[in-house]
């Protein structure tokens, strides 16, 4: 027996997804997850340049809080990743969250939507900026708050037997510093983010035995207007073409390191260019969200 599943594909900054409504009947999450976004054979579409996705949003929505200023609408937020693990938390996801969201309401298209996405690794406030997207398939800008980075070894986490924070430090031969911005990141400032041989020197670092949860792996080098980045992603266990939570684990460190203050900075992976600000109480991410397609899947039961 086969049900039909409502599917969309979101990306943030080439960071995409699959977004499918949580209660969609969908048994075997992990599963559908692996097989549909495999990059050689999982969805493909003629509105989309690429196959397959970075994991999967399963989405709910609160409506009723939509009327309410006071309590914006909550979203609820669950990062399935091909791996078969689930992502505490995804940057460029909560704003794919956001977007879908704002559109199922059909609010914010005359001001900015305010919204909660509501993530394992907590409650992340965002702000669809520019609205014209509510209604068709333009790109937006979201700004989420997200969090206070935390350089504590207890949150990262790192091994039990470490009481100072890892900064600067040779990990399997590449110096990190470990930052938790809603996942584990071990963040390399280099000369040159392209000079440096990712797929190589990333593996070792994410599987170290300091970081006992894996972490992901971010390559950052001053530029012009801010930074380059690359990152590593435990549960993608590959490249991707952009990492929000590992954007501000930058600007973290960067600031951590004196070379930034409390103004906006710009972060640069592969995808194209986000906007980071770091204070001591709280990071911000903006950055674009986008809708590419909507179409239906069989789903065994």
């Amino acid at each position: 027996m086969n049900d039909s599943v409502r599917v969309e594909k979101y990306h943030g900054a080439g960071n995409d997804f699959l977004v499918v409504p949580a209660d969609a009947s969908v048994e075997d999450r992990f599963a559908f997850t692996a097989e549909h976004c495999d990059r050689e054979t999982g969805l493909s579409h003629p509105d989309s340049e690429r196959t397959g996705a970075d994991g999967v949003l399963f989405l709910s929505v609160d409506g009723e809080a939509a009327a309410s200023a006071a309590d914006p609408p909550r979203v609820g937020m669950t990062h399935h990743q091909p791996d078969g693990s689930i992502a505490e938390m995804c940057g460029n996801g909560v704003r794919c969250a956001a977007l879908w969201a704002a559109r199922e309401l059909g609010i914010g298209r005359d001001t900015p939507a305010e919204l909660v996405v509501v993530t394992p690794a907590g409650e992340r406030r965002s702000t669809v900026d520019d609205r014209e997207a509510a209604a068709s398939d333009e790109e937006a800008t979201v700004t989420v708050s997200m969090g206070r980075p935390s350089f504590d070894p207890a949150d990262v986490p790192l091994a039990a037997d470490r009481t100072d924070p890892l900064v600067e430090e040779s990990v399997e031969g590449l110096t990190v510093t470990a930052v938790n911005t809603g996942v584990p990141h071990a963040v390399a400032f280099v000369e040159s983010v392209d000079a440096v041989d990712l797929d190589a020197v990333a593996p070792p670092v994410r599987h170290a035995d300091v970081f006992p949860e894996g972490t992901n792996v971010v390559l950052a080098a001053p530029a012009d207007d801010g930074f380059d980045q690359r990152t590593f992603e435990r549960g993608v266990e590959g490249e991707t073409d952009a990492c929000g939570t590992g954007a501000v684990a930058v600007g973290a460190v960067a600031r951590r390191r004196g070379l930034v203050g409390d103004g906006w900075v710009t972060v640069r992976p592969p995808g194209g260019p986000l906007s980071i600000r770091v204070t001591d109480d709280e990071a911000f991410l903006r950055g674009p969200a986008e809708r590419e397609f909507e179409t239906t899947l069989a789903v065994r039961r």
